[in-house]
């Protein structure tokens, strides 16, 4: 009975029009206030627990990783070297949106910033060419759900803070899965262009492609960052968290250049001569690769008592030299000049360009942009924190009245086995994702859920990626679907249209949600590789 009338004060509220927040915060004070036998102190105890949990501390820097990477000179990289890698296929542009989606997914872990950053700059590029609206709409609006499979996923976070399972498995558990979606996603639109005859873009050959990669190489490093620092024991997800933020920032402002005050400043300038040119350019890749070698070195020798950074530097330092100088070599042989004489002109180069960082460091980093940027990471931060803080209001007072406990007995006392399970769940979580937010929705069934799975011998980490695939599918259908809103605000197209547009693609997303759910497999082969079976004590 005091299940129901909790759920009735929920439903009640949310039917008023209150926020999701504000209705399950406040119907558990409701609830508690009038019919449990719990004190209201226990309100503030868990509401002050969210702001201490330190696997959600992840999320604020995760999202403000996301805010640095979302400007348009990421997005518009990642989309051209999509374009070099599969644009020569038929319908390929659209082929290379999706990759471009699961690749920016890598960067920011959220799926209404992906379809906002690519689909901005891919919706307007697919009509170009030829494409309808319709159809670009619905490709970027289901592959933008990618941001919350591929990791790091603010998703993955809120359900390994709600079920204390490890959010490194969940990481890794996310990988072959996001794949597997997005491969998916480009073999029905090839039918599709095969059908409708769509139109490829030319071969613009390996070359490209290599530029391409280069372009896109120092936003696509954030996810060795993030991956190669977990597992290789240098830092916790939530500490990876820190340091995809700093770094977004540093390389949104001072390597992009994408914002603030050294926005559309070049490195090299058309003074700058050839030879200078080529010189910059040859160091610049040694330079790129001393970073990168320290870096992954360091991942891959953190626990070594027998190779010290001193040994990496100098192996890193050697292989650093010897790029450089073949690169000045091959292209020095174009200008007719030499190797030294390319090296010395390329010094006043990077001269320029330090002392121009060194001087705009800090207005870049208080800037108006920069302070723009951090703001409306905040304001996402704020919503989605409250909405999590009275879901986990929530998810305690589903506990102290033992209603996951007394759904468990009632689940295993009519029969039911670990396949039915699932398709209740599936069930469950695809009509609750229609109308919550996913972070929400994930903590209030979760615990509810977790229980029970346990009992039925279903895997942590299998549940949990079966769960994130659902709130995939909630964000692109009717009536609260966020994709579907942020679509139609990119487009200017109606609700409708978004929703008839996307849903020949959503079938594509049901099927998938079927193979993940009875292939485990899937999610739990490299988390069990590499990290080992999830440990429940709980």
């Amino acid at each position: 009975m005091e299940a129901l009338i909790l759920f009735a004060l929920v439903l009640t509220l949310l039917f008023i029009g209150l926020p999701v927040g504000i209705a399950l915060g406040l119907s558990s004070i409701l609830f508690i206030t009038f019919v449990s036998h719990e004190s209201l102190s226990s309100v503030a105890i868990s509401l002050f627990g969210a702001g201490q949990h330190y696997t959600l501390l992840a999320i604020p820097f995760f999202i403000l990783a996301s805010s640095f990477m979302s400007t348009g000179g990421v997005a518009k990289r990642l989309i051209n070297f999509a374009i070099a890698s599969v644009g020569h296929f038929r319908g390929g542009l659209a082929m290379a949106s999706v990759l471009a989606c699961m690749m920016f997914a890598a960067l920011s872990g959220s799926s209404p910033a992906t379809v906002v950053a690519i689909g901005t700059i891919a919706i307007a590029g697919m009509r170009q060419v030829g494409y309808s609206k319709e159809f670009a709409s619905g490709i970027i609006a289901n592959a933008g759900t990618l941001g919350i499979l591929i990791p790091p996923s603010i998703v993955m976070v809120v359900y390994a803070a709600s079920t204390e399972v490890s959010v490194g498995r969940m990481f890794l558990a996310g990988v072959i899965p996001g794949l597997m979606a997005g491969l998916m996603l480009m073999i029905a639109i090839y039918i599709v262009a095969r059908k409708k005859n769509l139109p490829a873009e030319p071969w613009r050959g390996f070359q490209e492609l290599v530029r391409g990669g280069k372009e896109a190489g120092w936003g696509l490093f954030l996810v060795v960052i993030i991956m190669g620092g977990i597992y290789g024991g240098v830092f916790t997800p939530t500490e990876a968290a820190v340091v995809a933020a700093v770094y977004s920032m540093l390389i949104a402002l001072f390597v992009y250049r994408d914002m603030g005050p050294l926005k559309e400043t070049s490195w090299t300038l058309e003074s700058d001569s050839q030879a200078a040119r080529v010189g910059f350019n040859g160091t610049v890749y040694g330079v790129s690769f001393f970073l990168v070698w320290m870096i992954m070195s360091f991942f891959a020798t953190a626990d070594s008592e027998t190779i010290s950074s001193g040994d990496r530097a100098l192996w890193g330092g050697i292989i650093a030299i010897a790029i450089a100088i073949f690169y000045v070599y091959k292209r020095s042989q174009g200008i007719n000049d030499s190797i030294g004489h390319c090296l010395v002109s390329g010094l006043p180069v990077w001269k320029r360009n330090l002392v121009l960082i060194v001087r705009k460091f800090f207005p870049a980093l208080f800037g108006k942009e920069t302070r723009q940027v951090m703001l409306e990471g905040t304001k996402t931060t704020v919503m989605l924190m409250f909405i999590i803080a009275n879901a986990l209001l929530f998810a305690h007072t589903l506990a102290a009245e033992r209603i996951p406990q007394m759904v468990t007995e009632w689940m295993l006392g009519v029969g039911f086995n670990w396949f039915t399970f699932l398709i209740a769940v599936n069930i469950l979580l695809l009509i609750g994702g229609q109308f919550m937010e996913p972070s929400g929705l994930l903590v209030i069934v979760a615990p509810v859920v977790f229980p029970i799975a346990m009992q039925l011998g279903v895997d942590p980490i299998h549940l949990g990626i079966i769960m994130v695939v659902n709130m995939e599918i909630g964000m692109i259908t009717p009536p609260i679907g966020l994709n579907l809103f942020v679509t139609s605000g990119i487009t200017g197209m109606s609700l409708a249209k978004v929703v008839r547009a996307a849903m020949p693609f959503v079938m594509v997303l049901m099927l998938f949600l079927v193979l993940v759910t009875y292939i485990p497999w899937l999610s739990t082969l490299l988390p069990y590789s590499i990290m080992g079976p999830e440990i429940v004590t709980h």
